[in-house]
């Protein structure tokens, strides 16, 4: 068994909002260890991944603004890392 991770990168914290960054690793050994290139990522949301079968295991803790650095720019954070656990020879 392998194990694949997802990790997608979400407008908002609920799992329907449009996907705005993501990364894949495939420890299956049928694709690179990392995907992600290309224009478009691999669902449009995070409920579209639950729906094809990937499992949820981690959220990102959200945090509140501090006071006076509500519009500043950093981190995508709203993360969610989902796998899957396939039958797949390392190549």
């Amino acid at each position: 068994m392998r194990q694949q991770v997802l990790v997608l990168y979400l407008a908002t914290s609920a799992l329907d909002s449009p996907v705005v960054g993501w990364s894949r690793y495939d420890g299956t050994g049928r694709t690179r260890p990392t995907t992600g290139d290309g224009d478009e990522p691999p669902y449009s949301t995070g409920l579209g991944a639950l729906q094809d079968g990937w499992r949820l295991f981690q959220a990102s803790q959200l945090l509140p603004a501090q006071p006076g650095h509500e519009y500043d720019v950093s981190f995508l954070k709203h993360e969610f890392f989902f796998e899957k656990v396939e039958d797949g020879l390392r190549l």
